[in-house]
């Protein structure tokens, strides 16, 4: 089938617009259910229903537009939420992306294309949340008891769901498979040159706290030698984790040792007490399984030499989520059709709402580069003609 005839120049004229609700200097701040979040969507809505698209809101505020009838469509989006203070394209480049994918699809009686803007990605009630429901992996009633960092419900919050548009359920079973167009927000399209990258895997994560437990003692009194220090112990366990993750690891395996906590934290203290979270990611359920096992093996090795007490927590566990073999060729055959050589197979290292709608429905992603791979940042920025690629390939490989 010959490509949809979209129009590249509507498209960033609209993601222009959005990144002025709730923008702060060069970022935006559209956190879910958020006075801005819910006019930037309540805005999108009205664009889909200019463009005939029939709008639904559903419970958790997930917002969809879809041609008229009730034949199977191809869902194209992904959210419109930010982080407290994001970048202007995570996301909305998908939905954006979407609606003038509908929108000329629509208007020249093409392919039966819907676009979805899922609710809370960024995690404000614990990330994910719109598409965990809506795929099943969550019941409305457990999000709801979910709160954020201020103590609000989910299922407070989500009332305004109402000040969008039009609400009703719906079903999974009214779509035939799913695309996700995003920013990469990495380095690696850009340092190679590349102008898109098909996804073929989402990675999966484990996450581990691990507290090394001493005595506390007083600075200036405690001969070294007889010191139980905690902190002495996570120094050994950060310094030695890079050489047993070593043979097991590859070049695209990262992990992050992002949150330490001392007790008490004084600096006349030998400290009592050390946490050190420990989150690994990659698109291999086996190795990262083997990588928790030696992170696991060493935080014991480390506890055992200096006579501390080693308590463990086992926090995310996802598994890696493979993306729809079939959608996948087709979007590669978009990216060489737009951009010839200029593409790459790629995993995410990020999570995306993907990941649940897999659950239900054959899903496949598409990435545009991420200038100097930042984002989740005021500084997130993404060239226009590449904005302009990604959507041209999405529109040779859909219609």
């Amino acid at each position: 089938m010959p490509p949809i005839p979209v129009n590249p120049d509507r498209l960033l004229a609209e993601l222009d617009h959005l990144r002025t609700i709730g923008a702060v200097g060069t970022g935006v701040a559209r956190i879910a259910f958020s006075a801005e979040d819910i006019t930037a969507r309540r805005w999108l809505a009205e664009r889909m229903a200019a463009a005939g698209l029939e709008v639904t809101v559903d419970a958790c505020g997930n917002l969809f537009g879809l041609p008229p009838g009730d034949a199977p469509c191809l869902l194209v989006g992904s959210h419109s939420d930010t982080q407290p203070l994001g970048g202007w394209l995570d996301g909305i480049y998908g939905v954006v992306c979407g609606l003038e994918l509908a929108r000329a699809a629509l208007e020249t009686g093409g392919s039966r294309i819907a676009v979805v803007s899922f609710q809370d990605e960024e995690g404000r009630f614990g990330g994910l949340g719109g598409s965990a429901v809506w795929a099943g992996r969550m019941t409305l009633a457990e999000a709801d008891e979910t709160v954020d960092a201020e103590g609000v419900r989910f299922g407070d919050a989500r009332q305004a769901a109402a000040q969008i548009g039009p609400m009703g359920d719906m079903p999974p079973a009214r779509f035939s498979a799913y695309v996700e167009p995003h920013i990469e927000q990495g380095p690696g399209l850009e340092a190679a040159g590349l102008a898109l990258g098909v996804v073929e895997a989402i990675v999966g994560v484990r996450r581990w706290s691990f507290t090394f437990t001493g005595q506390a003692n007083h600075a200036g009194t405690t001969p070294m030698a007889l010191r139980r220090d905690a902190v002495q112990a996570l120094g050994q366990y950060i310094h030695e984790l890079n050489g047993v993750f070593a043979p097991l690891v590859t070049e695209r395996t990262v992990w992050t040792l992002g949150r330490i906590t001392v007790d008490p934290n004084a600096p006349s203290i030998v400290p009592g007490a050390a946490t050190v979270s420990v989150q690994m990611r990659d698109a291999e359920a086996a190795r990262l399984d083997a990588m928790r096992d030696a992170a696991l093996e060493l935080a014991q090795r480390v506890a055992a030499q200096r006579g501390l007490q080693l308590a463990t927590e086992e926090g995310l566990k996802l598994d890696p989520v493979r993306m729809d073999e079939a959608l996948v060729d087709r979007l590669a055959a978009g990216a060489e059709a737009v951009a010839p050589g200029r593409w790459q197979r790629l995993p995410s290292g990020a999570l995306h709402d993907a990941c649940n709608v897999s659950a239900v429905v054959p899903s496949a992603m598409l990435f545009v580069p991420s200038i100097g791979g930042i984002s989740h940042n005021p500084a997130e920025d993404t060239a226009r003609a590449d904005l302009r690629t990604g959507l041209l390939a999405l529109a040779s490989a859909l219609g």
